[in-house]
């Protein structure tokens, strides 16, 4: 029904005629408009388009309710409408008489109020955009947007809590500006900041002058309101009425009051909610938040169920942790225990994955990495191998290296049973042309801890005086064809792995020990390369045959030394074997062979897992006469190899080292030895290999060279066995060229992990050796360079380890001076060394 307002003028009054839908429009703005009463007459009536406005010519005055303000009727009265809170209450005229419609006159007049209308078409279509966002939630509220996010402007005296860093927000007091825009607080823990107007996040409302010495207080009661319950009555209300609300409104609902404590507690209910309530729309430092859908809410609440479920885990985890680190070493638990549990072990295997840098995916990284801040532990590889350590887990002396290496340390159950089914078969393809060489004096000379022995040696003197030397290699590939299994279970680990705490063979261990290997006094299947030399060393002629040996001396390098040094009469071979070496050694160095002889350090560990295992260090001089017999006896071998190699067109891999930029008199003032050999492996090329022809290799002296001694441990050494066997029986070789250059590059690589991890892990027992040692102990050292200023490398001569530390004025590259260990920390690779100045 269209309500009809008289409006007071000094010519006849005018009634306005507003329908209902205009009404409501006013009660968002009135716009202000001139009637231009001069030109309005007495009967004329208006009538707006679409009937949303008619006005009509009558006499009666315009009456306002009581409680319209006098201001508003002020404002009528000069032909304006106010803006008021609310719409006015206007008291409708008295009922119109019979001929009202007769007296009265329309006439429409578009160029007055075409602009009134289309203004607030504008306005309500702008209205609808501003509280789009709450309507796609269903939250339409009877206030604008803009007025329930006033921020209230920053002042002297205000209460407020500001975002410290990313971690933490704390309370302050406002106290003065700083600069344009900044303002200096003073903070709950009595420190006076500068923040920027965006760090506040919120300003308690109902406070002009707050003190902050109250500040405290003030959190306390605060503190005891936080009841997240409240959250949840309150979002069913909310949800069932569609409504939004801002922290003061909700502080209404859940408290009963708006006043400043109990706002702030609500402000911190709802910052800290992850469930109930999500923020529509955010200003400076005000929001108006709306209660999510309740499909969100139980999946939230799911979710937090699972969340405090997992915490619960990992706290009793970290119980577990904390109480095995507290156990003294022999009751910790047992490395199988911690894997019975699922939920344990697959935390505990997050550590290790982490202490080794090999996790999977990043949840796993960030799994063990909460678990280390759970425990006060740094997030670093060595936090989580300490942690595993102190836990029973790892042992203390934990080969990291070798777990991250990822070397296999067993073979699988099927390798072994095949391994075992080659042991029981007594076949031998190259039985018919293996030739019987058990009337041979043999010997095999290695470590005394050698698992494998591959090769053997025998010689004779030929009447005319020239030497005769058999280089016996075990026969790996009666065991093993190209192809099989076992053959690429060993191409794939490359190489056979030496520790000072464990050997990791190539092939299974009984295929290797039991089959493969050369036996004393066992008749051996044996690859053996024949070689008479010239008088000079060089090699005269050279032959390859499939053998049977009987090996008859099993020597150590020591044993071997030793009977060298006694002359035996009965042991004329191994004198022979000594001569044919020094005859090669002098004519690899007429070639140009550059010597490189060392020190070389060698360490056995018993009992590896325990935290104080039994050490033996041996320091071996390659200059030994032990050493350098079988030494020159496997250079000569690979000489042989490659020279059978060419003459038959056998593609093999032909290691050659061009070395003719290296002028060995420039190193002539060096002692010779370590010190020498250091320094020209310093100017040393990398290997070259090429799988068609022999290559020189310049630091031998040698025309061409192929590894072949080492089939069981080798496996670069195993293909050049298939290759030399297959050309024996009168078959082509297994694989060509191209196809060897192939394998030789996984293999190579694969070699070079292995040297990096066999390297490192004698390192470590080196100084672990070194930190048990007594601190006055004092060891010779060789100055084999300098480094910077004073800093010199060393060569501890007692224990062969390479470190460096300061020296005195005046000491030069090849001195031997006296050092101490001042500290050894293996875990780290750190060694400090001090000179002992003589007196």
């Amino acid at each position: 029904m269209p309500t009809i307002v008289q409006i007071q003028t000094p010519s006849p009054s005018i009634e306005v005629l507003l329908h209902p839908e205009l009404l409501n429009a006013l009660n968002l703005a009135i716009l202000l408009f001139s009637l231009f009463f001069n030109l309005l007459t007495v009967n004329m009536a208006v009538r707006a388009v679409n009937t949303c406005f008619l006005f009509r010519s009558s006499s009666p005055p315009l009456r306002f309710s009581s409680s319209s303000s006098s201001s508003c009727r002020r404002n009528l009265r000069c032909c304006c409408f106010c803006c008021c809170s609310s719409s006015p209450a206007f008291v409708p005229p008295p009922p119109l008489s019979s001929n009202y419609g007769a007296r009265l006159q329309r006439r429409s007049v578009y160029t007055l109020f075409d602009s009134v209308m289309e203004e607030l078409r504008a306005m309500r279509k702008r209205r609808n955009n501003r509280i789009s966002a709450a309507s796609n939630m269903g939250l339409l509220n009877e206030e604008l947007v803009e007025d329930r996010l006033v921020s209230r402007s920053l002042q002297k005296g205000l209460l407020l809590e500001f975002k410290k860093d990313s971690d933490r927000m704390l309370l302050a007091v406002a106290q003065r500006p700083d600069g344009k825009k900044n303002w200096m607080v003073s903070d709950q823990n009595g420190a006076t900041s500068s923040i920027k107007p965006q760090q506040v996040t919120y300003i308690v409302p109902g406070i002009d002058n707050f003190d902050q010495a109250d500040i405290a207080d003030f959190i306390k009661k605060v503190q005891d309101n936080m009841d997240p319950s409240l959250l949840e009555f309150a979002w069913v209300e909310l949800l069932e009425k569609n409504k939004s609300v801002t922290v003061e409104e909700l502080a209404k609902i859940i408290f009963g009051s708006a006043e400043p404590l109990e706002s702030y507690s609500t402000h911190l209910l709802l910052s800290r909610d992850e469930i109930y309530f999500t923020v529509l729309e955010t200003k400076g430092s005000r929001s108006i938040y709306g209660p999510r859908p309740s499909e969100q809410v139980e999946d939230l609440i799911r979710s937090k169920l699972a969340k405090e479920a997992a915490e619960k885990e990992l706290q009793e985890f970290l119980k577990l942790l904390v109480s095995a680190k507290s156990m003294a070493s022999q009751d910790k638990p047992p490395k199988f225990s911690w894997m019975d549990d699922e939920k344990i072990r697959r935390r505990i295997e997050y550590l290790e994955a982490y202490a080794v840098d090999s996790y999977q995916n990043d949840e796993h990284r960030k799994t063990a990495g909460m678990i280390l801040k759970a425990m006060g532990l740094a997030k670093t590889a060595s936090s989580a191998a300490n942690l595993l350590v102190d836990i029973g887990y790892f042992p203390v002396h934990v080969n990291l290296e070798l777990l991250k290496s990822g070397t296999p340390t067993e073979h699988s159950e099927e390798i072994i049973s095949v391994g075992q089914a080659l042991l029981s078969d007594s076949s031998d393809p190259d039985e018919n042309i293996r030739k019987d060489l058990t009337d041979l004096k043999v010997y095999a000379i290695d470590v005394d801890e050698a698992d494998e022995l591959d090769d053997a040696l025998s010689a004779t003197k030929l009447q005319d005086g020239r030497i005769k030397v058999w280089i016996h290699v075990a026969d790996a590939t009666r065991y093993v064809q190209p192809g099989s299994i076992v053959d690429r279970e060993a191409m794939r680990r490359g190489t056979s792995v030496f520790l000072p705490t464990a050997t990791y063979p190539m092939f299974p261990e009984k295929l290797a020990m039991e089959g493969m290997s050369l036996r004393q006094g066992d008749l051996c299947n044996a690859v053996t390369v024949s070689v008479v030399l010239h008088n000079d060393g060089s090699i005269a002629e050279c032959s390859v045959v499939n053998s049977v040996i009987k090996p008859t001396y099993m020597l150590t390098y020591e044993s071997a030394s030793e009977l060298l040094h006694l002359n035996l009469q009965e042991e004329s071979e191994l004198r022979i074997l000594s001569e044919a070496a020094n005859l090669r050694l002098n004519w690899r160095r007429q070639q140009g062979a550059v010597e490189t002889a060392t020190l070389e350090a060698r360490i056995k560990v018993s009992n590896p897992d325990d935290p104080e295992p039994s050490i033996k260090l041996y320091v071996e001089n390659q200059a030994d006469p032990a050493m350098r017999l079988v030494s020159e006896m496997m250079i000569l071998c690979g000489e042989a190899i490659a020279t059978f190699g060419s003459q038959n067109e056998i593609p093999l891999p032909y290691r050659g080292q061009p070395q003719s930029d290296i002028n060995v008199s420039e190193f002539a003032h060096l002692p010779e030895g370590p010190v020498r050999s250091f320094a020209l492996v310093k100017v040393m090329r990398a290997a070259e290999i090429d799988f068609r022809k022999p290559a020189r290799h310049g630091i031998l002296g040698i025309p061409g060279y192929v590894q072949f001694t080492s089939p069981i441990r080798r496996y670069l050494d195993l293909l050049a066995h298939y290759q030399v066997k297959a050309f024996l029986r009168g078959e082509p070789p297994p694989f060509t060229s191209g196809k060897l250059e192939g394998i030789a590059a996984v293999v190579n690589e694969r070699f070079k992990t292995v040297r990096k991890l066999s390297n490192n892990s004698l390192r470590y027992w080196m100084l672990e050796y070194l930190r048990r040692e007594p601190r006055e102990r004092r060891y010779r050292a060789l100055v084999l360079r300098f480094l910077k200023d004073r800093i010199a490398a060393l060569l501890l001569v007692e224990v062969g380890l390479q470190a460096s530390t300061w020296v005195s004025v005046g000491t030069q590259v090849g001195d031997e001076i006296l050092v101490k260990v001042e500290e050894s920390h293996p875990r780290d690779d750190i060694i400090c060394l001090k000179e002992v100045i003589k007196q």
